[in-house]
C-alpha cells in the first residue's frame, strides 16, 4: 500500500507523456505526412492532429516557397571560355506525401539537381547568349528543373543566375571590344554628319547658281556681319559680278 501513490504517480506521468505524444498541431502553411507501422496512409493539417501513440508516426512538410541559392558553379562555355556562375532557385512542395516518400531528404536533391543542370545549360550556350539572353537562359533552367523535380511533388517557380564572373583576360578583351565599337559608332555619326552637310551646301550653291539676287543679298548680309565688329579696317571682296558692267563699258571706249 505504501508503494501506490508512488505507483499512481508513474501512471499519471506515462499518461500525459502519452497524450503529448499522440497529439500534434499544424500551422497553416504545414502538412503531416502520416506513417501507421510504417504504412503510408495520408497527409493532414492544418490544425490538431491526433497520433495513435507507438503506432503512428507523423513528418512534418512546410508549403511555404524555399529560397535556395546555388552555389557557385565552374562551366566552360561553348566558345571555351571558362566562367563561375552561381544561381537563386524557388520552390515549393505541391504534394507532401510525394516529397516524403519519393525521395530520401527533397531540399538536398532539389540543390543537387539544379547545381548539375545549371552546369549542362550553361556549358551548351556560348558567352554572348549568357550575357545578352539572360531571361530566354533562366526560363530554359526553370523548365528542365521542374521537370526534374515533378515526380518528387515539388514546383520550381524560378529560377534566376545571379552572377558571371568571368576571367580578368577575358574582361579586358570584353573592354576593349567595347570601346572599339564606341569609337565605330563615332565615326559613323561624324561621316553622317559630314555628308548631310555637304548635302546641304551642294542644295544652297545649286540655289544660289541659279537665283544671282540672292547671292547678292548674301553678299551684303556678310558685309553688315562684319561692319558690325569693333575693326579699324575691313577688307572684303567684290564680286565681279558687280564690276562687269564698268569693264563692258570700259572696252567700248577704247573700241570706239
Amino acid at each position: 500500500m505504501q508503494n501506490f501513490p508512488f505507483t499512481l504517480v508513474i501512471l499519471v506521468v506515462f499518461g500525459f507523456y502519452i497524450i503529448a505524444s499522440s497529439i500534434r498541431i499544424l500551422n497553416e502553411y504545414e502538412r503531416g505526412v502520416v506513417f501507421r507501422l510504417g504504412r503510408m496512409v495520408g497527409v493532414r493539417g492544418p490544425g490538431l492532429i491526433i497520433l495513435v501513440p507507438f503506432i503512428e508516426k507523423m513528418m512534418k512538410v512546410s508549403l511555404r516557397t524555399v529560397v535556395m541559392d546555388v552555389p557557385p558553379q565552374d562551366v566552360i562555355t561553348q566558345d571555351n571560355v571558362s566562367i563561375k556562375v552561381n544561381a537563386v532557385i524557388y520552390f515549393r512542395v505541391l504534394q507532401p506525401d510525394k516529397a516524403i516518400v519519393e525521395v530520401e531528404n527533397f531540399l538536398m536533391a532539389t540543390s543537387q539537381i539544379s547545381q548539375t543542370t545549371l552546369r549542362s545549360v550553361l556549358g551548351q550556350s556560348e558567352l554572348d547568349d549568357l550575357l545578352s539572353q539572360r531571361e530566354k537562359i533562366n526560363l530554359r533552367l526553370q523548365q528542365i528543373i521542374d521537370h526534374q523535380t515533378e515526380p518528387w511533388g515539388i514546383k520550381v517557380s524560378t529560377v534566376e543566375v545571379k552572377q558571371i564572373d568571368l576571367p580578368q583576360e577575358m574582361q579586358r578583351a570584353m573592354a576593349r571590344q567595347a570601346e572599339a565599337e564606341r569609337e565605330r559608332r563615332s565615326k559613323v555619326i561624324a561621316a553622317e554628319g559630314e555628308f548631310q552637310a555637304s548635302q546641304r551646301l551642294s542644295d544652297a550653291a545649286k540655289v544660289l547658281s541659279e537665283q544671282p539676287s540672292a547671292l547678292t543679298l548674301r553678299y551684303l548680309q556678310t558685309l553688315r556681319e562684319i561692319a558690325v565688329e569693333n575693326n579699324s579696317t575691313t577688307i572684303f571682296p567684290v564680286p565681279i559680278d558687280l564690276l562687269t558692267p564698268f569693264l563692258n563699258q570700259g572696252v567700248k571706249k577704247e573700241q570706239g
